[in-house]
């Protein structure tokens, strides 16, 4: 069972969570929903297309310019408590790699803390720890933060994810992060190249089999675009393929742009898996 915020998820229940950024510059909607206004809009336009969380960040993982903690803080605070009074069921995550940021969003209101950048501040555990949040520990290959992975090597990439990721969980478990409120997440792109992140992707069953929920953040990555050779805005359809085989191959938790394209393709999937009845099924019984 998956336990984030007031909410529960069977162990086969795949979950959305929509991206909403704070940013100015983010890669995809540039800067979209960096006023609050169209922000709040995305979410209840989320929530409705089915949605159960609500993925927030302050600062686009790429390089640009420097955000400063206090700078995070002021475009992620105060738009948790808005989402939180609005929404006091949905689970809301703050994607942040620093603890003052993630100590902050707790007091507002958020339920879990999206460590993309692969416990670079070993104090965001313990912040979570403390508040009872729940924690997504993320393969970076031990890049800092918004950096660009340049002629990175694995011997054995989805051994190094396993690696990195279980140890992560197993420390945040042990210093008092609810176990069945942990993630690990392969990182797409974050210190990889493209053939990483496919493989990454074609082995995910064996993250599924450690027994802790598995998110993927695939939402229009570079991996999509270079191997479809494709612009940011025609990744759609590679996204979501590559989302099909991930819910095939066991993962649990989606971050995602495109909200209602994402759910068609997960229940789809989960039907045909046998997790999920069909919403109608009318053919050769008239």
């Amino acid at each position: 069972m998956l336990r984030l915020g007031r909410r529960e998820f069977e162990p086969q229940e795949p979950v959305v969570m929509a991206i909403v950024n704070r940013t100015p510059d983010s890669f995809y909607d540039r800067g979209a929903t960096f006023r609050d206004e169209p922000a709040l809009a995305r979410v209840e336009q989320a929530v409705a297309e089915g949605a159960a969380i609500i993925d927030i960040g302050g600062v686009k993982a790429g390089p640009g310019d420097e955000v400063t903690a206090e700078e995070e803080v002021r475009r992620t605070v105060g738009f948790v408590a808005e989402v939180r009074r609005r929404h006091p069921d949905v689970v809301i995550s703050v994607d942040t790699w620093r603890h003052e940021v993630g100590e902050a969003v707790c007091e507002a209101g958020a339920d879990l803390l999206n460590d993309a950048w692969g416990g670079v501040d070993p104090k965001l555990a313990e912040v979570a720890a403390r508040y009872g949040a729940g924690l997504v520990c993320t393969h970076a290959g031990g890049a800092e933060p918004r950096t660009r992975p340049h002629r990175v090597e694995y011997e054995d990439v989805m051994a190094d994810i396993l690696r990195v990721t279980v140890g992560l969980a197993e420390r945040a478990v042990e210093l008092g992060v609810p176990r069945e409120s942990v993630l690990i997440d392969p990182g797409h792109d974050f210190g990889k190249n493209t053939r990483h992140s496919l493989e990454a992707t074609r082995r995910l069953g064996e993250m599924v089999e450690t027994g802790w929920p598995v998110l993927v953040s695939l939402s229009n990555k570079d991996f999509v675009g270079e191997t479809l050779d494709r612009p940011v805005k025609e990744r759609v359809v590679g996204t979501l393929a590559t989302t099909a085989v991930s819910a095939w191959l066991g993962a649990q938790v989606y971050r995602v742009h495109e909200v209602a394209e994402t759910r068609q393709v997960l229940d789809m999937v989960a039907a045909i898996a046998g997790h999920r009845q069909p919403a109608v099924a009318r053919r050769g019984l008239a």
